[in-house]
C-alpha cells in the first residue's frame, strides 16, 4: 500500500467512474444556469423600473455619442438604490441555491468515492450510509462558512483600502505610500482566504466519512494536513499543473475562431466560443473530481507499520537492540541458581 499514488488513483477513479464527473457537472452547471437566468431576469426588471421620457427617446434616436450619453445619464439618475437592492437580492438567492446544490452534490460524490476506494482499491468493507440528512446539514454548514469567509475577505479588502487611504489624504496625496501599505494587507488576505476555503472544502470528506459536525470535520481536515501534508500537496500540485495546461490550451483554442471573425458569420464564431468554453469548464470539473478523489485516497490510506525490512534499513549503531519480552528476568523464582532462591 505504500506504493499507492494518490494522484494516479484520483485520475483512475474518474476514468473508472465517469458518472462522478457527470454528477459534478450536473450540479455545478445547474447553479451556473440559475445564476445566468437570475442575473438576466434581474437586469431586465431593473431596466423596466427606469423612467424614459420623450426627450430621452429623442436623444437616443439621434445616434450621437454625446447626446446618447446625456440621455443615459438622465435615465440612470437616482436609480442606484434600486440597482443595489436588485443585486443584493440576486446575490442572496444565488448563495442559498449554491449552498443547497453544493451540499447535496458533494454528499453524493464523496459517498461514491469513499465506496469506490474502500471496495475496489483498498479492499475494505464500505461503511453503511446512514443519517444522510445530518451529513447534508453539516455540508451546508461548511458551505455557509465558506461564504462567510469569502464575505470576510471582501470586507477585509475594503478595510485595508480604507486604512491605506489614511496615508494619502486629499491635502497631501501619497498614492505610492498608500499602495505600499495596502500591498501586505492584500497579500495576507490572498493567502489566508484560499487556505481557509481549501480546508473547509477538504472537511467535507470527513463530514461524510466520520459523520462529524462542522467543527469536527474542520479539525479532522487540519489533522490530516499536519500528518500527510506531502501527499496532499502532491495531489494539489499535479492537478494544478493539469489545470494550467488545460487553461493554456483553451485560451489558444478560443483565439482561433476570433481570427476568422471577418470571414465567418458572427453567429458561428459565438457558437464556437460557447462550445469551447463549455468544454473547458467540463475539463475543470473533471480535474476537480480527480483532485477530490486524490484527497480521499490520502485520507483512506492506512498507516504502514514498521516491518523487519524497514527496520533493517535503519543505520547501524554497533549495538544490538534490547530484547523486549514480557518476562521479568530479575525475578528470583526464575533463577537457575539454587542459593539465590534459598536466600529469597
Amino acid at each position: 500500500m505504500s506504493l499507492l499514488s494518490p494522484t494516479l488513483e484520483g485520475f483512475r477513479a474518474t476514468v473508472r467512474r465517469p458518472s462522478l464527473t457527470f454528477a459534478e457537472i450536473a450540479w455545478r452547471w445547474t447553479v451556473g444556469a440559475v445564476a445566468w437566468t437570475l442575473s438576466i431576469f434581474s437586469f431586465i426588471e431593473y431596466l423596466n423600473t427606469l423612467p424614459v421620457s420623450r426627450g430621452d427617446r429623442t436623444l437616443l434616436g439621434t445616434r450621437q455619442p454625446l447626446l446618447i450619453g446625456r440621455a443615459i445619464s438622465h435615465i440612470l439618475r437616482g436609480s442606484l438604490n434600486r440597482a443595489a437592492l436588485a443585486v443584493l437580492v440576486a446575490v442572496l438567492a444565488l448563495v442559498v441555491v449554491w449552498i443547497a446544490a453544493a451540499s447535496i452534490g458533494r454528499a453524493a460524490t464523496v459517498r461514491a468515492l469513499l465506496d469506490y476506494f474502500r471496495r475496489d482499491v483498498l479492499a475494505d468493507d464500505p461503511s453503511a450510509s446512514t443519517n444522510q440528512v445530518a451529513r447534508v446539514r453539516t455540508l451546508a454548514a461548511l458551505n455557509a462558512l465558506r461564504v462567510a469567509v469569502a464575505l470576510a475577505a471582501l470586507l477585509a479588502f475594503a478595510g485595508a483600502a480604507i486604512v491605506a487611504g489614511f496615508a494619502s489624504p486629499d491635502k497631501t496625496p501619497r498614492p505610492r505610500l498608500a499602495f505600499i501599505l495596502f500591498l501586505p494587507f492584500a497579500a495576507s488576505i490572498c493567502i489566508l482566504w484560499p487556505a481557509f476555503n481549501w480546508l473547509l472544502s477538504l472537511a467535507s470528506v470527513f463530514a461524510i466519512r466520520d459523520e462529524a459536525d462542522a467543527l469536527g470535520a474542520f479539525s479532522a481536515a487540519v489533522l490530516l494536513l499536519r500528518e500527510r501534508m506531502g501527499p496532499l500537496l502532491a495531489v494539489s500540485a499535479w492537478t494544478g499543473v493539469a489545470h494550467l495546461v488545460a487553461f493554456s490550451i483553451a485560451g489558444t483554442a478560443l483565439s482561433l475562431p476570433l481570427a476568422f471573425l471577418q470571414f465567418v458569420p458572427a453567429r458561428l464564431i459565438i457558437a464556437a466560443v460557447i462550445l469551447l468554453t463549455l468544454g473547458y469548464l467540463a475539463i475543470v470539473d473533471w480535474l476537480y473530481i480527480a483532485r477530490l478523489a486524490g484527497y480521499i485516497c490520502v485520507a483512506e490510506m492506512p498507516d504502514v507499520p514498521a516491518t523487519p525490512a524497514s527496520l533493517s534499513s535503519l543505520p547501524s549503531t554497533g549495538q544490538s537492540p534490547p530484547l523486549q519480552t514480557a518476562i521479568d528476568r530479575d525475578e528470583p523464582i526464575l533463577s537457575d541458581l539454587p542459593h539465590l532462591v534459598a536466600e529469597t
